[in-house]
């Protein structure tokens, strides 16, 4: 059976006329697109039609569970303005609550997610084809976020004070700094980590104290809505924040409204950077894509050294099907451990189990949809075309795709300049550190990167001659702390999440001038 979710607006449960089905690409049914951010099928216009008879009703509060087969309510025009107002309205208001207030209610929601872990994790994973294992990881995250978040809202901005008196102009006074909200905050997330990124929006800017509109991706609506129904559960003011599963083509005038002069959005570059030229006064934090390299160098070189590099490749390019900008695509060896090295990621890979997402055994997933799979099966074969060795995959079964292994790989296929977004590893070698780290920076992109070395002179090395928002001494580039400032250079966007990394995002120093003090 099919059952129907609210959305969430101004804190409140609501309904919409039109809906959309959300399926799961598992299954085979979803026909949306196949890049973060991507839509699946269009809502249906005009009212819903009735339930049949003896169909569940509209389910009220939306129920945690979902994915396959369910149904999601729209928001109209209407109750978007509706929403955009409250939220404008209650600026003053929440940026004014009491640290203690924003904290409890982020406290809860961290609290509420651990009790509903197994739930949740089910619903990402029927949502967007993401195995249990990676599913129950990224609701452990989003607990992290929220409590990060608690702790950020309890001590930040303390205000920073700064005598004046250095100079005898300023003789008597102190300044006193402190951070307010810019304004409402626009949060756009994608449908690779529909749970945690949903959380690196809202959180901060809770903590910060600015209201928030989240859109979730319309492939993966339903995890973003959990979180608006334990929020639903706190003291928030009414209109701090809503979550609003509006369609990709009603987003722009969205994104145009004044009384919304902060974005954060996470998804592709070509949609990021539109958003960012349509609005040049406005402040944007885009997290984009990447091609994450990991680089194997020569005195990484024992089989244990190279086994541990083996297996971490081979996990982190495939995980998530490969489907998070951070996974790795590219691996540069050191010359002198290629050889030692390609046979061990090959092996590793095709010890990678594929299958139900539902399965606990089940190590990748399918890509969100078949066009995802259509179109990395078309780059695999452009390489191939153009000369580049498969050593293993490069098959498709309908939204699945074989974890797969390139060498040789020409430097002007399409694989090799962008982001494949899919189970996809390239291998090649350098001679040398500096070819290496050339070969790193030789991308449009600098999201992060991942170094083999035990030297630590090497590691400082590595941090200042690769252009990336993250360097990664010991592992993959696939490693992410969500305390930590995460984000790119180059193409890879502007600005850095992470929650206090956000919160200051999100906010403005204004100073007080304190005069006549005796200091």
């Amino acid at each position: 059976m099919t059952s129907t979710h609210a959305f969430w607006l101004a804190g409140r449960q609501a309904t919409g006329e039109d809906t959309f089905d959300v399926t799961s690409p598992w299954d085979g049914r979803r026909g949306g697109g196949g890049r973060r951010g991507a839509g699946t099928r269009p809502p249906r216009q005009g009212r819903a039609a009735p339930p049949p008879r003896g169909a569940p009703p509209v389910r009220d509060p939306p129920p945690g569970g979902g994915g396959p087969g369910a149904g999601l309510r729209v928001p109209t025009d209407a109750q978007v303005e509706e929403a955009v107002a409250a939220a404008h309205a209650v600026l003053d208001e929440f940026a004014a609550t009491p640290a203690h207030v924003r904290a409890a209610a982020l406290d809860h929601v961290s609290k509420r997610l651990v009790e509903r872990t197994e739930e949740i994790a089910r619903l990402i994973s029927a949502e967007n084809g993401k195995p249990m294992k990676w599913a129950r990881g990224e609701v452990g995250r989003a607990v992290s976020v929220f409590r990060f978040a608690a702790e950020e809202a309890r001590r930040f901005n303390g205000g920073e004070a700064q005598r004046l008196d250095t100079d005898l102009g300023g003789q008597g006074r102190l300044a006193l700094t402190r951070r307010f909200p810019k304004g409402v905050v626009l949060g756009i997330a994608p449908f690779n980590f529909p749970l945690n990124l949903c959380a690196h929006k809202i959180a901060p800017a809770i903590a910060a104290g600015a209201p928030i509109i989240l859109k979730p991706a319309p492939a993966t609506p339903l995890s973003g809505l959990i979180i608006g129904e334990l929020l639903a559960e706190t003291e928030l003011p009414a209109g701090s924040w809503s979550i609003l599963p509006v369609a990709n083509d009603k987003m722009p005038a969205l994104v145009q409204d004044e009384r919304l002069p902060v974005i954060s959005f996470t998804g592709s570059e070509k949609v990021g950077y539109a958003i960012m030229d349509s609005v040049p006064r406005k402040h944007c934090t885009l997290e984009l894509g990447g091609n994450g390299a990991a680089v194997v160098l020569a005195d990484w070189a024992s089989d244990e050294d190279l086994e541990w590099a083996a297996n971490r490749i081979a996990t982190f390019s495939n995980y998530q099907g490969g489907q998070s900008c951070i996974s790795v695509q590219r691996v540069i060896a050191d010359a002198s451990v290629y050889d030692r090295l390609l046979p061990r990621i090959v092996a590793a890979v095709e010890a990678q189990v594929t299958g139900d997402p539902g399965d606990d055994k089940t190590d990748v997933g399918p890509l969100v949809s078949e066009d995802a799979a259509r179109r990395v099966e078309t780059w695999v074969q452009e390489a191939v075309d153009a000369g580049a060795q498969l050593l293993t995959g490069g098959k498709r079964d309908g939204a699945s795709y074989a974890p797969t292994v390139l060498a040789e790989v020409p430097a002007d296929v399409t694989i090799s300049c962008e982001e494949v977004f899919g189970p996809v590893l390239t291998v090649q070698r350098a001679d040398g550190e500096a070819a290496a780290f050339d070969a790193v920076n030789d991308s449009k992109y600098g999201l992060q990167a991942g170094v083999f070395t035990h030297d630590l002179q090497t590691a400082f090395r590595a941090h200042r001659a690769l252009e990336v928002g993250g360097v990664v001494i010991g592992d993959v580039p696939s490693y992410r702390a969500d305390q930590m400032p995460y984000g790119g250079v180059k193409q890879s966007g502007v600005g850095r999440e992470g929650v206090r990394f956000a919160m200051e995002d999100y906010t403005y120093e204004r100073v007080l001038v304190l005069t006549g003090i005796n200091l």
